[in-house]
């Protein structure tokens, strides 16, 4: 047998000594020999089970979990833990692309804010297609003021742990107006929204926003949504356009900075609309 030292198997196996010690004091991995002096020395063949007891924990297994598996030494126990561990790990996966899906949508945010129009400004813009999570509060947000919004948001946020939804999803939430309460200049919307992902929101939970031209007017006050209604209607009549869907008012930036007591909203005031 080649008797090896700690010092001579930690370097054979690229492994520090104090690591050698350590599973040798948990009784995970103990040198094979005592020699007359009272030093211990590893056997050459011990190699095959410090890879073994490496690997799994490279894999993120804890020392505790490879003990009894190595002790219990049933392949089945060994491929269940290996499973589970699979599974774990494609969950903290799922949980950092959220992650840093949040981290885009954040810094998505201040850029939109940053280069959005002055308030007031009317325009024509094309708008890709997008996915919403939509949420009947029953309560007609335009006979409260924005305290009352606040409660509705909480509904939101209830809906969405509700239907274990990513939290990211909770900023920058909208409001939607049927097409004909727009056309009719009726103030009554029940419904709340906010823009999803494809990747992590179930299909049966969202709704579809067509891509297509959008009317759009831009606004800095939660209070002034309905007077520019009333502006955005005129815009569309005297450029000779349809409204061909709902009414959306988006927040593209909600950002509590300017001012602390309540949100810093940035509104876009939208509708989809068509030549006659």
């Amino acid at each position: 047998m080649q008797r090896l030292t700690v010092g001579q198997m930690a370097k054979l196996n690229h492994v520090s000594e104090q690591t050698l010690r350590l599973y040798d004091r948990i009784g995970l991995f103990s040198p094979a020999h005592r020699g007359e002096n009272g030093y211990r020395y590893y056997d050459i063949k011990q190699s095959a089970l410090l890879d073994i007891i490496q690997y799994m924990k490279s894999l993120g297994i804890s020392l505790k979990d490879i003990k009894k598996q190595l002790e219990g030494r049933d392949l089945t126990m060994i491929e269940s833990a290996l499973r589970e561990k699979q599974r774990q790990t494609e969950e903290e996966i799922k949980r950092l692309k959220t992650q840093r899906r949040a981290l885009e949508r954040t810094i998505e945010s201040f850029s939109r804010y940053r280069s959005a129009p002055p308030d007031g400004t009317l325009q024509m813009e094309y708008i890709g297609q997008r996915q919403m999570y939509v949420v009947d509060t029953r309560v007609n947000f335009y006979d409260y003021d924005f305290e009352h919004y606040e409660n509705s948001l909480r509904r939101l946020q209830d809906s969405l742990v509700k239907d274990d939804l990513p939290q990211i999803y909770f900023c920058n939430a909208g409001t939607i107006l049927s097409r004909e309460n727009f056309l009719a200049c009726r103030f009554y919307s029940t419904r709340l929204f906010v823009f999803v992902d494809r990747e992590f929101v179930p299909e049966q939970l969202t709704t579809t926003l067509p891509a297509g031209n959008y009317a759009c007017i831009y606004c800095d006050d939660f209070y002034k949504e309905k007077a520019y209604i009333f502006r955005l209607r005129a815009y569309i009549n005297e450029i000779g356009y349809e409204v061909c869907g709902d009414y959306i008012c988006e927040s593209i930036a909600d950002i509590p900075v300017a001012r602390t007591d309540s949100r810093g909203m940035y509104l876009r005031l939208q509708v989809p609309v068509r030549f006659r």
